[in-house]
């Protein structure tokens, strides 16, 4: 159990100084217009990343999709869009997911 402290302390450390590096570089320059548009579309590549990974599920070999990410993402899409606020398109997500699981569960 140590180790995995140790491992998650390391990696926390890691994670802070590569970002730090890489905005201390950045900082205070003026960047090329197309470098620009590329870190635009960094958070929103890596946010699909992110959800695609855990929609799509392998389990012996077999792919699958899960259902409870799937409904709680496309109701917290429906919900950013009509309310353009974080919290509650988080909190409606997380339910949708929740209650989907429980329904296929029981």
């Amino acid at each position: 159990m140590p180790e995995q402290w140790i491992l998650i302390i390391v990696l926390c450390i890691v994670t802070f100084l590569s970002r730090l590096i890489g905005v201390e570089m950045i900082a205070g320059r003026i960047l090329h217009p197309t470098l620009r548009l590329y870190f635009n579309y960094v958070p929103i590549a890596m946010m699909v990343a992110l959800i695609v990974d855990q929609i799509v599920t392998t389990d012996q070999g077999a792919t699958s999709i899960s259902l409870p990410i799937v409904g709680g993402s496309i109701a917290a899409t429906l919900m950013i869009k009509v309310t353009r606020s974080f919290l509650p398109t988080v909190i409606i997500g997380v339910l949708v997911g929740l209650g989907i699981r429980y329904l296929l569960s029981g």
